[in-house]
C-alpha cells in the first residue's frame, strides 16, 4: 500500500493538530515567533490571557497586529498609539532575552519571559500571576501590620534593656532603632552576627563604613523616604563579616512624635538570600523545560529527514553511481548531513529524549580512557588528574558519560586552564541540598571536574546549560556541549551544578545514581560491515513516512532482507496475523494511529518473531527499550543498521 501526496498532506495537517491540542493544554500563554516576526505558533491560554480575538492566532500574522492591537484598545495606557507600537517593535528586532510584567486594564497581572531561538525567531511565554502578586501584597500588608504592632506595643509596655535585648536577640533578623542624626540607639545581636558590631559601642557605629560606600549610596533614597514619614522596604547585597554575600530585605517604620514630625525609625531585616535562590532556580527551571520541549518535539521530523539524506547519499556512493567525479561531490554532503546528525543527538541530550544504555559504569576507568584520548589534541601545558576510588560505579550510559566528560575537559582547555582534575567518590546529598537541585535525597556517586581557568561570571553561569549559548568566537563551537551534559545528568536521575568565578576556575559536579552491582565486562566488537547478513530471510518493514521507508526498504534489501511494507500499526498487525515465516520486524516507534510501534512490537513477540526491533528519530517519554524491544536511532546508515540488526539477532 502506498501513501498518496494527498495522504502525507493529511498526516502532516494530523500531526500538527495533534502539536497544536497539546499547546492549548498549557495553562501558560505561548507563542513562537519567526525571524521576520510572524507568527509561527500560538495557544490558545495566550489568545484567551491577553484577550486577543481568534482571527489574530493565525499563523503568518505578523507581531505588529498584536501591537497595533492593544495600543489601540487603550492597553498601553495613555500617549500616542503609533509611538507606543514604534517602540516595541524596535525592541522585538533586537531578539534579546527580556523578562518584565504588565498589568492589563481588567486588572491581571502577566508575566513575559522572551527567549530568542538561534536561526528560527523567539518564545515568549506569558504567566498569569495575578493572585500570586495580590498574596505576596497581602503578605507585605501583614508584615507591616505586625511590624506596626511590634513597635507600638514594645513602647507600650517600656520593657527595660534586659528584656529587650532577651528577646530581640532571639529573633533570626537584624533589628535597630536610629534617631533623627541616623546614629544608631539600639542594634540587636544579628548586627553583631552579620557585621561584627558591638552594641555597647554604638556611638562608633558608621552605616557608611560596615556596608560599604556603593550599598550606602544604594539604600540612601530608602532612607530619606523613611524619614519623610513613610514606611519602606528594599532589598539589597550586604557582604559580611564572614566573607558570604547576603541579600537583605529590610522595612523601614519612622517613629513620629506627637506634632507629627520622624524622631527615629525602627529596622528590621531578613536575609532572603535563599529565597531569592529558589525563585531563580525555578525560573531557570522552567525555561530549560520549555526550550526542553520545543528541541525534543523538532527532532524527530529533522532525524527523518536526515535518514532520507543520509540513506540515498550513502547508496550512491556505496554503488558508484556517477564515477569516482561524483565523489567530490558526495562526501562533502554526507559529512554534512552526518554533523546535522550529531547536532540533532545533542539536542536530543538536552531535551532528554536521548535513549540510554544504563549499567555499572567504572567512571574512574571511564575518565582515565577519556584522558588517555585526549592527550594528544590537548596543549603540553594542560595536566589531567584522575582520582576515583576501586568502587567509584554510577548507574549510567558509559558512552554517554564519556562524552560528558570529554565536553567538560575541552570547555577547561578552551577556558586556558593548565590543570584539570576529574575526582569520582561517593556522597550523601541531604534533604536542603537535594532540593536545591531538583533530585532526591540520598547517596550518589558526585564526580567534580575542576579546572584553574578564568572562571565565569555570573550572567554567563546564568545562561551555560541553555543550548546554543557559548562564549566562544563564532565557528568556534555550537553552543552544546553543556546543554547536552546537562540533559544526560537529569535524564540518568542525577543532578548537576556549577561553580564558577572571574579568575578562580570552575567546578561542574556531576551527581550521578550509584550501581550496586560491578561493571558488565565490555563486549568484543563483531567484525561487523554492510555485507548480507539475510538469504532471502522476509523482514516487515512499519514506517509511516513514505520517503524514510523507501531508504530503510532498500537497505534491508541490500542486506539480504525480502521486504514487506506497511504505512502503519493497522496495517502492520494485520500482515502480521496473514502472513508466515516473517523474521524480522522493524518499526518506527511513532505511528499517526493509535496503535504505535512499540504495540506492534509486542504483537510480533507474541507471535514469536525471531527478530524484533523499533527505530526512532523521537519518541515522546521514550527511555530507552520497550520490554527488552532493541532501539535504533534515527538517522543511520546501511553499516549501523547491519551491526544493529547483528546484536538484536544475538539478544
Amino acid at each position: 500500500m502506498r501513501r498518496t501526496a494527498t495522504d502525507d498532506d493529511a498526516h502532516r495537517l494530523r500531526r500538527y493538530e495533534s502539536l497544536q491540542a497539546a499547546l492549548d493544554l498549557i495553562d501558560q500563554g505561548f507563542t513562537l515567533m519567526d525571524r521576520e516576526l510572524r507568527l509561527v505558533a500560538c495557544n490558545e491560554a495566550f489568545l484567551r490571557l491577553l484577550d486577543f480575538p481568534p482571527a489574530l492566532g493565525r499563523t503568518g500574522t505578523p507581531f505588529e497586529a498584536f501591537i497595533r492591537y492593544n495600543a489601540e484598545r487603550g492597553d498601553y495606557g495613555p500617549g500616542d498609539p503609533q509611538q507606543q507600537i514604534e517602540e516595541r517593535l524596535a525592541r522585538a528586532r533586537r531578539f534579546e532575552p527580556h523578562e518584565f510584567e504588565r498589568t492589563r486594564p481588567d486588572g491581571r497581572v502577566l508575566q513575559v519571559r522572551g527567549t530568542p531561538v538561534p536561526g528560527i525567531g523567539f518564545i515568549t511565554l506569558y504567566s498569569d500571576v495575578t493572585e500570586q502578586r495580590r498574596a505576596e501584597r497581602q503578605i507585605r500588608e501583614h508584615a507591616a501590620e505586625l511590624e506596626r504592632r511590634v513597635a507600638e506595643r514594645t513602647r507600650e509596655l517600656q520593657l527595660g534593656e534586659a528584656q529587650m535585648r532577651l528577646i530581640t536577640d532571639s529573633i533570626p533578623a537584624l533589628i535597630a532603632y536610629f534617631d533623627q542624626r541616623k546614629a544608631y540607639r539600639y542594634i540587636n545581636r544579628g548586627y553583631v552576627e552579620w557585621f561584627g558590631l558591638d552594641p555597647q559601642r554604638l556611638e562608633a557605629i558608621s552605616a557608611r563604613e560596615y556596608l560599604g560606600d556603593t550599598t550606602y549610596e544604594q539604600i540612601r533614597p530608602n532612607v530619606a523616604r523613611a524619614f519623610a514619614g513613610e514606611p519602606v522596604s528594599f532589598e539589597y547585597e550586604a557582604r559580611c563579616v564572614d566573607g558570604r554575600v547576603r541579600m537583605a530585605h529590610t522595612t523601614l517604620i519612622p517613629e513620629k512624635a506627637a506634632d507629627g514630625t520622624v524622631i527615629g525609625c525602627f529596622e528590621l531585616t531578613f536575609d532572603v538570600s535563599e529565597l531569592r535562590r529558589a525563585q531563580e532556580r525555578l525560573a531557570q527551571a522552567q525555561k530549560m523545560e520549555a526550550l526542553g520541549q520545543l528541541t525534543g518535539g523538532l527532532a524527530h521530523d529533522f532525524n527523518n529527514m536526515l535518514t532520507v539524506m543520509l540513506g540515498n547519499l550513502g547508496a550512491l556512493r556505496e554503488r558508484r553511481l556517477g564515477g569516482a567525479a561524483a565523489d567530490e561531490f558526495l562526501d562533502p554532503a554526507l559529512a554534512a548531513a552526518r554533523r546535522g546528525a550529531e547536532l540533532i543527538r545533542s539536542l536530543l541530550g538536552f531535551a532528554r529524549r536521548q535513549p540510554l544504555q544504563a549499567q555499572a559504569a567504572d567512571v574512574g576507568a571511564l575518565a582515565g580512557t577519556v584522558a588517555q584520548l585526549l592527550r594528544r589534541s590537548l596543549p603540553e601545558a594542560l595536566a589531567i588528574e584522575v582520582e576515583a576510588g576501586g568502587a567509584a560505579r554510577a548507574w549510567v550510559d558509559p558512552s554517554r558519560l564519556q562524552d560528558a566528560l570529554v565536553n567538560l575537559v575541552l570547555n577547561a582547555r578552551d577556558a586556558q586552564a593548565v590543570r584539570v582534575r576529574v575526582q569520582a567518590a561517593e556522597a550523601l546529598l541531604g534533604p536542603e541540598r537535594a532540593a536545591e537541585l531538583q533530585a532526591a535525597p540520598g547517596r550518589y556517586l558526585r564526580v567534580d571536574v575542576r579546572d584553574d581557568g578564568h572562571g565565569m561570571d555570573a550572567a554567563t553561569r546564568a545562561r551555560v546549560f541553555e543550548p546554543f549559548f557559548t562564549t566562544k568566537r563564532p565557528g568556534a563551537g555550537t553552543g552544546l556541549g553543556l546543554a547536552m551534559v546537562y540533559g544526560f545528568v537529569r535524564q540518568s536521575g542525577g543532578a548537576i551544578e556549577l561553580s564558577s568565578r572571574p579568575g578562580q576556575g570552575t567546578t561542574v559536579s556531576l551527581w550521578l545514581p550509584l550501581a550496586e552491582a560491578e561493571p558488565a565486562p565490555a563486549r568484543s566488537a563483531e567484525a561487523g560491515g554492510p555485507g548480507r547478513i539475510a538469504e532471502h530471510a522476509l523482514a516487515l518493514l512499519v514506517e509511516d513516512d513514505a520517503e524514510v521507508r523507501k531508504v530503510v526498504r532498500r537497505s534491508l534489501v541490500d542486506l539480504g532482507f525480502a521486504v514487506v511494507e506497511a504505512e502503519n500499526g493497522a496495517e502492520a498487525l494485520h500482515i502480521l496475523d496473514h502472513t508466515p515465516h516473517i523474521e524480522l520486524l522493524l518499526s518506527d516507534v511513532v505511528m499517526p494511529d493509535e496503535i504505535d510501534g512499540r504495540a506492534v512490537a509486542r504483537h510480533a513477540r507474541a507471535l514469536r518473531v525471531p527478530r524484533v526491533a523499533l527505530m526512532s528519530g523521537f519518541a515522546p517519554g521514550e527511555a530507552g527499550d520497550d520490554a527488552g524491544v532493541p532501539m535504533l536511532a534515527k538517522p543511520f546508515s546501511v553499516r549501523q543498521l547491519a551491526d544493529f540488526l547483528r546484536r538484536a539477532a544475538h539478544g
